[in-house]
């Protein structure tokens, strides 16, 4: 009788562990999923001229003016494409960005690349910054 009962106790013993380890695993992996979903965030949002500026140091990002070419004559942030908003192959031309790099966005006041910025997330670009104020706010001129 004590051997069956000590056989009980084991399997008992060894069946709370084993499930104290699955529990272990599934919490880690719950973490692991919860972190990568995390970096696959997206980002899409309105910052003022300083964090733009320093976002334009930053590696493979795109610099895309919105306006028409005529106001991108005028001046225009070093390093940036012109894709006007109201051209007819605006979505054509962003659809030859990669979604994966950060894309640096704005327009005249913030009208049309706050509507740009829209329309990339949702077309599935990861990362959006939009120039609050736009270039006519744009102090480093």
């Amino acid at each position: 009788m004590n051997k069956i009962v000590g056989i009980v106790v084991a399997v008992v013993f060894m069946s709370s562990c084993s499930d104290a380890q699955t529990h272990k695993a599934e919490e880690k992996h719950h973490s692991e999923t919860h972190a990568q979903k995390e970096k696959e965030q997206v980002i899409n949002k309105v910052v003022d001229a300083k964090t733009f500026k320093a976002k334009l140091t930053e590696e493979n990002v795109q610099i895309i003016d919105v306006r028409t070419p005529n106001e991108y004559a005028q001046g225009n942030i070093e390093g940036s494409t012109n894709i006007d908003y109201f051209g007819k192959d605006f979505q054509t031309k962003l659809n030859t960005l990669d979604k994966s790099k950060p894309v640096l966005v704005y327009c005249a006041v913030g009208g049309r690349s706050g509507k740009a910025a829209k329309q990339m997330k949702k077309m599935g670009f990861m990362v959006v910054y939009d120039l609050r104020g736009g270039y006519n706010n744009w102090p480093f001129k």
